[in-house]
C-alpha cells in the first residue's frame, strides 16, 4: 500500500500540471501575438499562474486526503456517545418498488461463485448523480438458492445477480432475504439490505420496555418473523441498530417483545459465524483489495514513538462515489488507543475494499497506524484483513513448523504489535521466524502460546 507522502507528491504533480497549464498557454499565446499586443492579457496570464502556483499544494492535499485513509484529530466528534461500543449501523440502497410486490422469504445461499466485475478503471473516483444505484460496480455472482418462508413450498432456484458491495457479507454468510412470486415459485428479486441484517452484517437488538437490551442477531428465523412484523406495520426504523419497543404501536410492540424473549431463552443456541476459508460461498478471494499481511514496518516511524491501534466501525453509510477496490463510504469509526487513553470517535469517508465488506458479519474491526505525535491515524488494510481472516496467516517456527492463525484475532493481534516494537517488517500473511532474529522469534512463539 503506498505511504500518505508518495500519493501526496504524485498529486503534487498532478496539481501541478491542472493549475499551471492554463496561465501557460496564455503565455504562449501572448507571446506569439507579438509586440503590439495588449499588456493587460499578459499581466492577467501571469496572475492566474501566480493563483494556480499557490492554489499547487492545498488541492495536493485535497486530493491526497480523498485517496489514502488518514484520520486527523480535526475529524474527532464530541457528540457520539449514544453508540455503545458494540453498536453497527449499515446504510445500503433499498430495495426496488417493484419486487417488493412480492412474498418475504429467506433463502440460504448453498453455493456461491464468482462471475466477474468489471468496474470503470480509467478514473480514480467514479461519481453517479442523485439516487443512482449502477450496476458496474456491483460483483456478478452466480448463487445457488434454496429458498423457504411461510406458504412458501421450498425450492431451489440457481441464478447470475449482481451483488451490492456494502452487502456482499450476505453472501459469505449464506443468507438472503428474497421476495418471491408465490404463484410460480420464482425470485423476484433480492432485499439486500434486509439481507444484511438477515446475515449479521448490520447488527439488530430489541430495547425492552424494561429497559432491557436483546440481541437478535445470529438468530436468523426471528430476524424474519421482525422483518415480517416490520413490513406489515410500514416498516420499523432501527435506532443506530435498535428496535426501540416504547416507539412502538401497543400491539407491534408486543410481537416485538415477544420474539426478544425467546432470543432472551435460545441465546446459547445463536448462529456463530463460519470461520473464514474455502467453503461453498467463500468468494472473498476474487473480490478486490488488499491482501492481508503482518504489515510494513518503517523504522522511523516505529523509532519515534509510532504504533498500532484498533478501531471499529459504528457506522457506515453508501454514496454514490466508487472506486475500483471497493465503494466510498460515509463511516463512523471508534478508535481505541493503546497507550491508555479514552477511546474517541471519528467521521471520515474512505474507501472500503470489497474483500473486507464481504467480512462484515464476522468483524466491524480495523487496525490503524498511529502517528509518533499521535495526531494522524492511517488505516491499514493490509493489517485489518489480515486480522479480519481475508486471507491465510501462518507463522513458521524457528524449527520449520507451522502455525495456522487465519481468522484468530488476539494472537494475531499481539504478533503484530510485537512486529512493531522490534521494528520488523513482513509484507505478506506467511511470518516465517527462521528469517528474523532468535529473540524475536522466542517471543513471537510466547505470545502465540498466551493468547492463541
Amino acid at each position: 500500500m503506498q505511504g500518505y507522502a508518495r500519493r501526496y507528491v504524485g498529486n503534487f504533480v498532478l496539481a501541478v500540471f491542472i493549475n499551471l497549464s492554463v496561465p501557460v498557454v496564455l503565455l504562449i499565446a501572448v507571446a506569439a501575438a507579438g509586440p503590439g499586443v495588449d499588456g493587460r492579457l499578459s499581466a492577467a496570464s501571469l496572475g492566474l499562474g501566480l493563483l494556480g502556483a499557490l492554489s499547487v499544494p492545498f488541492s495536493a492535499k485535497r486530493l491526497a486526503r480523498a485517496d489514502f485513509p488518514r484520520i486527523s484529530r480535526g475529524e474527532v466528534i464530541e457528540d457520539a456517545g449514544h453508540h455503545e461500543d458494540d453498536a453497527f449501523a449499515l446504510w445500503s440502497p433499498r430495495a426496488d418498488d417493484h419486487i417488493r410486490q412480492g412474498r418475504l422469504a429467506r433463502a440460504d445461499v448453498l453455493e456461491a461463485t464468482f462471475v466477474s466485475y468489471t468496474p470503470d478503471s480509467e478514473a480514480s473516483f467514479v461519481h453517479y448523480v442523485g439516487d443512482f444505484d449502477p450496476t458496474e460496480v456491483r460483483p456478478l455472482i452466480r448463487l445457488k438458492l434454496l429458498v423457504r418462508g411461510d406458504g412458501i413450498d421450498s425450492f431451489e432456484t440457481t441464478d447470475e445477480v449482481r451483488v451490492q458491495p456494502l452487502c456482499l457479507a450476505a453472501v459469505t454468510a449464506g443468507r438472503l432475504a428474497v421476495y418471491v412470486d408465490p404463484d410460480s415459485s420464482t425470485v423476484l428479486g433480492v432485499d439486500w439490505p434486509r439481507s444484511a441484517l438477515l446475515s449479521g452484517a448490520r447488527t439488530c437488538k430489541v430495547l425492552g420496555l424494561d429497559g432491557r437490551s436483546v440481541e437478535l442477531t445470529g438468530h436468523p428465523d426471528l430476524l424474519m418473523e421482525q422483518m415480517q412484523i416490520s413490513r406489515a406495520a410500514g416498516d420499523i426504523a432501527l435506532v443506530v441498530d435498535t428496535v426501540v419497543l416504547e416507539r412502538l404501536e401497543p400491539e407491534v410492540a408486543a410481537r416485538i417483545a415477544g420474539l426478544a424473549e425467546r432470543a432472551r431463552t435460545a441465546a446459547a443456541d445463536r448462529d456463530r459465524p463460519a470461520p473464514p476459508g474455502e467453503g461453498p460461498t467463500w468468494v472473498v478471494d476474487d473480490l478486490p483489495g488488499e491482501k492481508g499481511a503482518f504489515g510494513r514496518v518503517g523504522k522511523g516511524w516505529a523509532r519515534r514513538g509510532g504504533r498500532l491501534a484498533r478501531a471499529r466501525f459504528l457506522e457506515i453509510r453508501g454514496t454514490t462515489t466508487f472506486q475500483a477496490d471497493g465503494p466510498v463510504v460515509k463511516t463512523m469509526l471508534r478508535i481505541r488507543p493503546e497507550d491508555g487513553g479514552a477511546p474517541f470517535d471519528v467521521r471520515r469517508k474512505l474507501t472500503v475494499p470489497m474483500n473486507y465488506l464481504a467480512l462484515l458479519h464476522r468483524t466491524k474491526e480495523v487496525v490503524v497506524r498511529v502517528s509518533p505525535n499521535r495526531r494522524s491515524y492511517d488505516i491499514d488494510w493490509e493489517r485489518t484483513n489480515l486480522l479480519a481472516g481475508v486471507g491465510p496467516a501462518v507463522v513458521i517456527g524457528p524449527d520449520g513448523q507451522q502455525v495456522t492463525l487465519t481468522g484468530q484475532a488476539d494472537p494475531l493481534w499481539a504478533v503484530m504489535k510485537l512486529l512493531v516494537a522490534n521494528a520488523v517488517s513482513n509484507p505478506s500473511g506467511t511470518l516465517d521466524l527462521r528469517e528474523h532474529r532468535p529473540e524475536v522469534a522466542e517471543q513471537v512463539l510466547d505470545v502465540i502460546r498466551r493468547t492463541g
